[in-house]
């Protein structure tokens, strides 16, 4: 069975299910199942954010700080590490500086 898997999954992604030996934590099937869910998270929210910036007039940093808080509740469904990939590349696809995160969220 060939593995056809037609996505790249960027290392910053592989980096938060890999150990210190940069071995996969989890079966390759799920590396990419949550890439997909976390890129699919931040490319909705893009809209949404610049309209908050833009409509309500919140600070570029403060719209992503506001997102991380909500993606960091248990019921996101994404984990403490995946909720900082999302943000920052939230960031990325806004154009927006990227955010420092607090605690181990990157």
């Amino acid at each position: 069975m060939s593995d056809e898997y037609q996505i790249e999954i960027p290392p910053s992604f592989y980096d938060l299910h890999t150990d210190a030996r940069h071995r996969l934590t989890v079966p390759m099937a799920l590396v990419r199942e949550r890439y997909e869910v976390c890129e699919d998270l931040a490319s909705h929210m893009v809209e949404h954010c610049q309209g908050v910036h833009r409509d309500i007039g919140v600070a570029e940093d403060e719209v992503l700080v506001r997102c991380h808080r909500g993606l960091v509740s248990p019921e996101s469904g994404v984990s403490l590490a995946e909720a900082g990939w999302v943000v920052t590349r939230l960031a990325e696809l806004l154009g927006w500086a990227p955010i420092v995160l607090e605690g181990p969220a990157t």
